[in-house]
């Protein structure tokens, strides 16, 4: 039998446990961004951002199905996640950038500490942390001045279809009275998809909703240094 980090495929849904620098990185996030800002984080996963971001003056929300689940079993799949990420980007090293993070066992320490506080996080603001799925969130309209997702469309676009992405980015949108950045463009082996990026933009231009590319310093994946922003009214 092939190990699974022989394979191309990732298998089931990774729970990252990313950090606010991290965040800042990825989605071009300044101070202005966070303080006093109404932040919806979806998917949340196991990242740390929802407690240093809070910290910062930001009111954040996570949401992810995973939260159904008791704080401890969520705490042991943080880090159980954690070690599940860092080992597939080591068994395939070749295909990303380590400048950023200055090595495998550097991303993977990052990785832990955010997972740890992630953790304490749950259990000391567990209001914060809400059980939801794209593409039908629990939100009313314009309740977020800023809504980030990361690493879920786009990512998973070997099993999550077209229609999936345009529903979601529609919803993504309808709880946001701001911008909505996504990040990255490209699948969990660095496969892009541009022509899946323009179909979406235009089918959402055609519901009134614009968008635009932005380049980012953060590139983990070759290539992966763009993220797409739907602007509110």
């Amino acid at each position: 039998m092939k190990h699974p980090l022989d394979t191309d495929v990732l298998g089931e849904f990774l729970v990252s446990a990313r950090s606010l620098a991290e965040y800042r990185a990825i989605f071009d996030l300044t101070d202005a961004d966070l303080k006093g800002h109404r932040i919806l984080d979806c998917p949340g996963g196991a990242a740390s951002f929802t407690m240093e971001a809070s910290a910062l003056g930001a009111r954040v929300t996570a949401a992810d199905p995973i939260y159904s689940h008791p704080a401890d079993r969520l705490c042991r799949l943080a880090i159980s996640e954690t070690d599940r990420g860092s080992d597939w980007a080591t068994a395939h090293s070749d295909r990303y950038r380590w400048d950023w993070y200055g090595g495998p066992e550097r991303h993977r320490a990052m990785r832990h500490s955010a997972a740890a506080r992630f953790c304490a996080d749950l259990t000391a603001h567990p209001e914060r942390y809400i059980a939801a799925e794209l593409p039908s969130l629990p939100f009313r309209d314009n309740s977020f001045d800023l809504v980030l997702s990361s690493h879920l469309l786009f990512t998973y676009a070997d099993r999550l279809n077209a229609d999936f992405h345009l529903t979601a980015l529609l919803e993504l949108s309808r709880v946001s009275a701001g911008e909505t950045r996504l990040y990255p463009l490209v699948d969990h082996i660095g496969r892009h998809h541009d022509v899946l990026v323009e179909h979406l933009r235009k089918e959402l231009l055609d519901k009134g909703i614009h968008s635009s590319l932005r380049e980012t310093e953060y590139e983990f994946h070759h290539g992966a240094h763009t993220m797409l922003i739907l602007h509110g009214d």
